[in-house]
């Protein structure tokens, strides 16, 4: 069977009953409610991906560990959290959407409780990387309830508040974690999701109707999603391990030439797999590639900069852990405020004007970082515009390109276009941190202003190219275009 044959893995074509998605029912306060379940556990799973950012340095101490071997409490989270979301909403397709995000929620809440608990950096480690494997269930599982209720006029409007509530959660994660290391312990910073996820539970229960796709069978190619986690996994450790190590160790060099040979691989594979973890025929669509890249590229900007600017302020301009959270929420109130406004102002400009717009003002934004702010603590003068600005920057975006990503799919692609958009985002997020700690130059925390300048530099470049990928196929066409004269 070629791929054009193959099912899309992570359907959505029929509820239980076997009738069509888009005869979804049109009950609005049902819905309503649907929505406000299922875009609460996508919040609370993508909470976890930078939550943990600003308690990073405090970590670090309690554990007595290095800035490098800490960083994979936030990569673990991230790598499993790609590799499995797109074999999950498969999971999610032949057992029940309702069924996998009741589990997903309920484990999530028990590895958050492991994470909270955890006697050492190992253990959080393997906890985080067990707690993603449950927050990969939710997101596929959560998206797919939330479009069954909704008649396709409305879908995108739905798709838009999802990822507005998943782009607002990693937004306020430094802010809400700040106000939990300084008040209680670090370790709330996990252990508040157990009681978010037990009312998720309670409600899901009562409210939720199951829906699968009767078609569904098997799970998608094992070996195809351990090599999307092996990749960037690989190429991770020697980005963060490069600059102790040296770039010419052997492991170092083994861990890119690894990246390197196992992406042919993974290509090859799904080229092959009677289930592949990711149907590259969905790629065969312009917007969808681009978006992808895009998406790629902002995210490793938003992630590393995020975690840049909370460890900056604590050790910098020796801010407390509250203070340094403080000092950058202005960025997520901008963010909660026109994420919702910013999808519906993509239906009506387009898209791409939108994310230009919003990687021009995010460059912009980092540059300002770059170039005025210095030893000195001037918060309101020096730290504030440019937060404001890189805010306005990430609502212009994150919102955007998850509605946008699956716009011209057909609606039995919804769920796996997300999953697809979201292993994306979160790959960036393991690139971010890993560039992150490599620019850092050291193992011990407080390098100096001039690092951080360098670091604000490259993700101002790299905010900026996700610009440039939308921007490419206008500026092709306006070259193909035959001048008038």
């Amino acid at each position: 069977m070629n791929n054009a044959q193959r099912a899309p893995v992570g359907e959505i074509p029929n509820a239980v009953d076997g009738s069509p998605l888009d005869k979804a029912p049109a009950d609005n306060r049902r819905a309503g409610w649907v929505l406000a379940l299922g875009s609460l556990g996508a919040f609370v799973v993508f909470l976890d991906t930078t939550i943990v950012n600003i308690a990073f340095d405090t970590i670090s101490h309690s554990f007595n560990t290095t800035a490098g071997h800490l960083a994979w409490v936030l990569n673990a989270y991230s790598l499993v959290f790609a590799a499995m979301l797109i074999p999950a909403g498969r999971v999610a397709d032949r057992y029940g959407r309702k069924n996998i995000f009741i589990v997903g929620i309920a484990g999530f809440a028990l590895m958050s409780a492991l994470c909270g608990l955890a006697p050492g950096v190992g253990v959080l480690i393997t906890a985080r990387a067990l707690q993603a494997v449950f927050a990969a269930l939710v997101v596929p599982s959560s998206l797919a309830l939330v479009l069954h209720e909704f008649h396709a006029a409305r879908r995108h409007v739905a798709i838009g508040v999802w990822g507005a509530m998943a782009a607002a959660a990693a937004a306020v994660g430094p802010t809400l974690g700040a106000l939990l290391t300084e008040y209680v312990t670090w370790r709330w910073i996990f252990l508040v999701n157990v009681p978010i996820a037990a009312v998720i539970v309670v409600l899901g229960k009562r409210l939720l109707h199951e829906s699968r796709d009767p078609q569904a069978s098997g799970l998608p190619d094992p070996l195809g999603a351990l090599l999307v986690a092996a990749i960037p996994a690989l190429l991770s450790f020697s980005i963060i391990e490069g600059p102790s190590r040296g770039w010419s160790d052997s492991w170092v060099v083994v861990g890119f030439v690894g990246a390197a040979l196992a992406l042919p691989v993974f290509l090859w594979r799904t080229s092959k797999a009677a289930r592949p973890v990711m149907d590259l025929a969905l790629f065969k669509d312009r917007q969808f590639s681009e978006i992808n890249a895009a998406s790629l590229l902002f995210s490793t900007a938003f992630f590393g900069l995020l975690l840049a600017n909370l460890i900056f302020l604590q050790t910098e301009w020796h801010y407390s852990v509250l203070r340094a959270a403080l000092a950058s929420s202005a960025g997520p109130v901008v963010v909660t405020l026109i994420a919702r406004s910013t999808t519906k102002l993509a239906t009506v400009v387009g898209h791409r004007r939108v994310l230009l717009a919003g990687a021009v003002t995010w460059t912009l934004g980092c540059l300002g970082f770059a170039l005025f702010v210095d030893s000195s603590p001037h918060w309101v003068t020096h730290w504030l515009p440019w937060t404001l600005l890189t805010g306005l920057g990430i609502g212009l975006t994150l919102p955007v390109q998850s509605g946008a990503a699956v716009a011209k799919l057909p609606p039995a692609q919804f769920a796996i276009g997300s999953a697809i958009n979201s292993s994306f985002r979160q790959l960036g997020a393991v690139l971010g941190v890993s560039i992150f700690v490599a620019l850092l130059g050291t193992s011990k925390m407080g390098p100096g202003v001039d690092n951080f300048q360098h670091i604000w530099w490259v993700f101002a470049a790299l905010g900026l190219a996700a610009g440039v990928v939308q921007a490419l196929p206008r500026l092709r066409a306006a070259g193909s275009a035959p001048s008038a004269r």
